[in-house]
């Protein structure tokens, strides 16, 4: 088939070893310089910066100067979407990293997933929030409803400003260690970012492992129960 979009050419940008390490460690929502992702992908300097031009023309990466330095991070939330379901795909069909270890089980406990919480705790989230009727899956579409809304006001997430911006508010990211669903979106960044605002969780940038205090996990169990 001639037309339509091009997905060899994405895919053959991703499907390089380096290439996909560098994406794998923006997924933590940071920026990195070169020489981070250079030591990321287990390649040199000069090398990392051929994969990375290759990247940014592929239109996956935002690069922005500061000072003397140049730092790369995902180009949109889209990248981030992609990315999580082919984690996914890899893990359901058995395609592994071979290490593991402690941060493995943490991993999978509770993660950022680019800007918004993964892993079991986000799952428990996403399913709460259904459950609760505060969001609906509307065929494709995920809706937040107006008992939705209501319930993240007075968790003092200003859902008004969310709505006037151009991203979208609510969307779902399958989750790649739970193989469900989580919450993604400006919404599901707007959660993380208060749980971490009331110091109920703290968030690893350089593992994605995101640890939740005592009183945090009891105060998200009470907020987002399970049925």
């Amino acid at each position: 088939m001639r037309e339509g979009p091009d997905i060899a050419h994405i895919a053959a940008l991703i499907g390089d070893p380096a290439r996909a390490n560098m994406l794998t460690a923006l997924m933590s929502g940071k920026a990195l310089t070169v020489s981070e992702l250079a030591e990321e992908a287990g390649v040199t300097i000069q090398t990392a910066s051929s994969h990375l031009s290759k990247l940014d023309e592929g239109g996956l990466l935002r690069p922005r100067k500061q000072g003397r330095h140049k730092y790369f991070s995902l180009a949109s939330d889209e990248v981030a979407h992609v990315l999580e379901g082919l984690m996914g795909l890899a893990a359901g069909s058995g395609y592994l990293r071979k290490r593991t270890g402690p941060r493995d089980a943490e991993l999978r406990q509770a993660r950022v997933c680019y800007n918004h919480l993964a892993g079991d705790m986000g799952t428990q989230m996403f399913d709460s929030l259904i459950a609760q009727g505060h969001l609906v899956l509307d065929g494709k579409e995920l809706i937040l409803t107006d008992s939705g809304a209501a319930f993240a006001s007075e968790f003092e997430i200003d859902v008004e400003g969310l709505c006037k911006a151009r991203a979208p508010v609510c969307r779902e990211c399958l989750d790649w260690s739970e193989r469900r669903s989580h919450l993604a979106g400006s919404l599901g960044r707007a959660f993380l970012n208060r749980f971490e605002k009331l110091a109920w969780a703290k968030g690893d940038q350089k593992t994605r492992v995101v640890t939740f205090s005592r009183n945090g996990a009891e105060e998200f169990k009470k907020l987002f129960p399970v049925r």
